[in-house]
């Protein structure tokens, strides 16, 4: 057995995937940066993003012929990096900081609701095709 194919390497695997998730979220960030608004903008579609994207690959984990440190690497590393529960936090606690409470109970609604929306479809995406 190769080390490609060790369990030592998964970790590998997972900092890769990471590493290319944790970019991905900020260049959709500095996109979506708007120096005047207040909104985190960026964050709430990297979430939702991942919500959907997690909620499909799920799904479709149980169908597809692939190994768990691939199927670790993409879910854990490229997704996981790709979302963040600490930004959301951290903004929504800027947001009540800077006497924006009705936009951080917005982004609470948006965030939540939204996000579990989004999985429940990806969820039914990765079903509907077998």
């Amino acid at each position: 057995m190769s080390w490609l194919n060790s369990d030592k390497a998964m970790y590998l695997y997972i900092g890769l995937a990471g590493f290319i998730g944790a970019n991905l979220r900020f260049i959709i960030s500095e996109f979506t940066y708007s120096g005047d608004s207040f909104f985190p903008t960026g964050t709430l579609i990297c979430n939702y993003i991942g919500c959907l994207a997690l909620g499909w690959f799920s799904e479709r984990m149980k169908i597809i012929n692939m190994s768990i440190k691939m199927k670790t690497a993409i879910s854990t590393g490229l997704i996981g990096s790709f979302t963040t529960f600490s930004a959301f936090s951290v903004e929504t606690i800027s947001l009540i900081k800077n006497d924006q409470i009705l936009l951080s109970f917005s982004y609470i609604l948006l965030s939540l609701i939204g996000g579990v929306l989004l999985a429940w479809f990806g969820y039914k995406l990765g079903s509907a095709v077998k």
